[in-house]
């Protein structure tokens, strides 16, 4: 069985993520850091890491990605009603250790770990204005969200949660309602699901997604800690 390459701690470059396994899809080095410089180095690449708790630090490059064009955010019928319907406010960067903590709940009852050193690592990229949190509120009670990673004009979306119906869906399409307004023009979904694609999100080779990610990252983006600018969206 092919094994991936150990990374060292002070060796930042990752191998071509051409050369990521194809069984596991993608796994592409195992070891390393999540240091801020590697993890910029890393998402800058296409690489993200994600293990469970009782494994060294992972990083996989797949080779489907699921996408999302925000200009093509699909909003159904049915989700519209809810739209109109519901209430919740949705904010940017106000709760991000929260959110990040309730998605590592989320993820550790269905057996993926974001791990307290996953978290430490991205609340340190949220103070230095590359991660960034969405949070779904009703009356004052956090009850959705989701986090990930800006470069440039890409997201990378990493992790979501929901205390209640549609919550995280809700702060999904006006967070990208918000990203169409600042042009952005990518989000990246990572891993392909029912749920992303029934919202727009594509599947896309790994060799056109890093196309779309070299034009992207190095454009003008938001800088700093994020603010939700828009006050309504059309339903």
């Amino acid at each position: 069985m092919i094994q991936p390459p150990w990374l060292s701690d002070t060796y930042l470059d990752f191998p071509p993520v051409e050369l990521a396994l194809k069984d596991p899809d993608g796994l592409l080095a195992v070891g390393g850091d999540l240091s801020h410089e590697r993890l910029i180095h890393a998402y800058r690449s296409g690489i993200f890491p994600w293990y469970q708790d009782d494994q060294p630090i992972l990083w996989w490059s797949p080779e489907q990605r699921m996408a999302l064009d925000p200009a093509r955010l699909n909003i159904s019928r049915s989700m519209r009603k809810v739209l109109r319907k519901v209430q919740f406010k949705v904010t940017l960067d106000t709760a991000f250790q929260e959110v990040i903590e309730h998605c590592a709940g989320v993820r550790e009852d269905s057996g993926t770990w974001i791990t307290p050193e996953m978290q430490e690592a991205y609340c340190g990229l949220h103070a230095l204005g590359y991660a960034h949190s969405v949070e779904v509120w009703e009356n004052d009670e956090l009850v959705g969200g989701l986090y990930g990673i800006a470069m440039g004009q890409i997201f990378f979306g990493e992790s979501m949660f929901s205390l209640r119906d549609n919550a995280s869906k809700i702060g999904f399409i006006w967070f990208v309602k918000q990203l169409q307004a600042w042009h952005y023009q990518l989000i990246d979904c990572q891993i392909p699901s029912d749920h992303l694609r029934s919202l727009g999100a594509e599947d896309m080779p790994r060799h056109e997604f890093i196309k779309h990610l070299e034009r992207c990252r190095d454009l003008k983006g938001r800088d700093g800690h994020w603010q939700m600018e828009l006050e309504h969206i059309a339903t």
